[in-house]
């Protein structure tokens, strides 16, 4: 199989990862049929293994010096480490073994430098960002001054764009560590111990002595993964390893022309969980040229709202359309009243903790692992709840964008927002939203139908006008405009602009105009490759205004287009349609004629003895029922029409003439 993918003009590569299962498996050598069970118990084994030798690797190596060493990537010898962890781990001569007696291959060996690797790598930054916080510790942490916020940012690499977010949460942990001990730590590697090695297998670490991946010749949507498990938690020989097939279904996400990796084997509870990474073709995005955005402002209530945006060749810019808004409130309260539950179930816990007080045989040590069990599920239930969230959010946003051909999306950076000063419950809210999560699902999906997105600083999109940049007034709503409130905004300059609205909508108007303008200020990150606006150009602000599209005054009528063609098969004419009979009186029957004015009593739906089409019993007593109990469904006049084995339907279209 060739792992070489064909592009195209305008097109790049991309490799991203789809979810999938493993249920069963079977023994090459023997032909016995592997269970979920006895697949995700092999798998445990394996996995079991590699995480304890990368955990080994990562106690003897989680230190500044070891830390700094990997990261410049230069070995002893002054020469270039390799991209891959496990190499690079191997060329410093950082090795790992398994327990004593157990037999492993290489390539088991090879899965937990990898692990060890990648975690080591990542630890860098925090051990600069943690040192240049304490280098530069504050008088008072929990408020900086300007001067001492310029003097952090400037001690850490690349710290000008960092969120504040960041450096607050890093000086917060900072100053829990020195609450408990007394004194500020040295660095990272005492505020923090060494991070848990995971059970997983990086199959990606590897070569076709341990796994391989390939596609179905006559399924494209099914692929077998071969791997080599052991058949015993710890193998004394390489007899104690088989290879195992697993059939894989490939989700309808992975294209039939994507090169397919091999994936990484997580088992968790019952199943084997797969990530499947694949590489495709995608159309290429660039960050100028744009002439239609679509900018997305968030919210709470609202989660988000989004519309369209297009730059004229004159430089003026107009809103398509009124824009649209993502609701959530039923699945926001949802999450409100999982976090209520989680906090109570907490207190509960740490409450009998207290009591228990590391007595393992205390009568409520159950009691306290039932809460526990039961703060997981919760904890899951928040987790799958905020997940399914984004991918709706995300799908609805790239949607938006494709229905109104727009080839960029703008987002607000609101990386640094904290809630605060708002009450308790608004502040909670504010702070448990999943934006990160929707802007990532956002790149994930704008990416496959090449539309970039950007970022833009948040600064004044929900204060000005987007007409004419002038401060707003906010109002609780619009039939009360002497009421203080936040989600209609008015412009002042009642006599030119004018511009009222919800303020939400006019925020995306505002971030969709400062994105067209400042597009030549668009920048790619280089420590997260996303592409974004840092700063706002006071020339550029001037001309980000949306211009109000002229009224179209059409009075020609003229015909423009060809007649739209009629049916081929039209309803019958109403006379010809069939329906029940009735008893005879003032009152009529429908659909064939119209009920008198002057009737004494409401119309029966058929005759009291009725046929085939009743959905009643008939009655021979005193009472006469009516209406809906009858069978005329919700409305007296409503009549049902005889099945056609019942009785023959006429010709409805013999008086219907030639259709030419």
């Amino acid at each position: 199989m060739s792992r070489k993918l064909p592009l195209g003009e305008g097109e790049t590569a991309r490799t991203v990862c789809a979810r999938g299962l493993l249920r069963t498996g079977v023994v090459e050598k023997t032909g016995e049929v592997l269970s979920a069970a006895v697949l995700v118990q092999r798998v445990g084994w394996a996995a079991d293994l590699v995480s304890g030798m990368a955990a080994e690797l990562l106690a003897g190596h989680w230190n500044a010096t070891d830390v700094d060493v990997l990261a410049s990537g230069e070995d002893a010898g002054g020469r270039k480490l390799p991209s891959n962890a496990w190499m690079a781990l191997r060329r410093l001569g950082w090795t790992a073994a398994p327990a004593q007696g157990v037999r492993v291959n290489d390539r088991m060996v090879r899965m937990a430098q990898e692990q060890a690797g990648r975690a080591l790598r990542s630890a860098h930054w925090r051990a600069e960002l943690t040192c240049a916080v304490l280098e530069t510790w504050p008088g008072d942490p929990g408020r900086r001054t300007p001067e001492e916020w310029h003097r952090v940012r400037e001690a850490i690499p690349g710290g000008r764009h960092l969120p504040s977010g960041v450096i607050r949460s890093r000086t917060r942990q900072i100053t829990a560590f020195a609450t408990q001990h007394g004194r500020l730590p040295a660095d990272v590697f005492e505020l923090e111990t060494a991070p848990r090695a995971a059970r997983m297998l990086l199959l990606s670490a590897c070569d076709g002595q341990q796994a391989t991946i390939e596609r179905g010749e006559d399924d494209p949507q099914r692929a077998l993964l071969r791997l080599q498990l052991p058949t015993r938690p710890e193998p004394r020989s390489y007899r104690d390893w088989t290879w195992v097939a697993c059939p894989v279904t490939l989700p309808p996400t992975i294209p039939p022309g994507a090169v397919l990796h091999l994936p990484t084997l997580r088992p968790a509870g019952s199943k084997v969980r797969a990530d499947l990474a694949y590489t495709h073709a995608v159309p290429k995005t660039s960050r100028t040229g744009h002439t239609v955005a679509l900018g997305v402002d968030w919210g709470l209530n609202t989660l988000l709202s989004a519309g369209a945006a297009r730059l004229h060749d004159d430089g003026h810019i107009t809103a398509l359309g009124h824009g649209a808004q993502f609701r959530a409130a039923g699945i926001l309260a949802k999450q409100h009243r999982l976090r209520r539950l989680s906090e109570h179930l907490h207190t509960k816990a740490d409450h009998i903790e207290r009591l228990i007080d590391a007595d393992e045989q205390h009568e409520l040590s159950g009691r306290h692992q039932l809460l526990q069990d039961e703060l997981r599920f919760v904890s899951g239930r928040r987790s799958n709840l905020n997940d399914a969230l984004a991918r709706a959010a995300a799908r609805w946003t790239v949607d938006q964008a494709i229905a109104t051909q727009a080839t960029v999306i703008y987002l607000e950076d609101l990386r640094s927002m904290e809630a605060g000063g708002m009450g308790r419950t608004m502040n909670t809210r504010l702070s448990q939203t999943v934006r990160g999560q929707i802007a990532d699902r956002i790149r994930h999906l704008a990416a496959e139908a090449g539309i970039a997105v950007v970022t833009v600083p948040p600064r004044n999109t929900s204060r000005h006008c987007p007409r004419c940049l002038s401060p707003l007034r906010h109002r609780k709503a619009p039939d009360r405009p002497t009421v203080q409130g936040w989600k209609w905004a008015l412009c002042p300059d009642r006599a030119g602009c004018g511009w009222q609205g919800d303020r939400d909508h006019g925020a995306w108007q505002r971030i969709a105009a400062r994105g067209l303008t400042h597009q030549a200020r668009t920048v790619t990150d280089r420590t997260t490759v996303q592409m974004v606006i840092r700063t706002v150009v006071d020339t550029f602000e001037t001309q980000a205004v949306i211009t109000e599209p002229p009224e179209s005054r059409r009075t020609d009528r003229s015909k423009t287009g060809p007649t739209r063609r009629k049916t081929t098969r039209p309803a019958p004419r109403r006379r010809r349609a069939p329906s029940p009979t009735g008893p005879c009186g003032p009152a009529g029957k429908r659909p064939e004629g119209h009920a008198s004015t002057d009737r004494r009593r409401l119309p029966r739906a058929a005759h009291r003895h009725q046929g085939v089409t009743t959905i009643s019993t008939p009655t021979t007593s005193r009472h006469r029922p009516r209406g809906a109990t009858l069978g005329a469904g919700f409305h007296l006049h409503a009549h049902a029409t005889p099945p056609q084995w019942a009785q023959p339907t006429p010709d409805a279209m013999s008086d219907m003439g030639s259709l030419s």
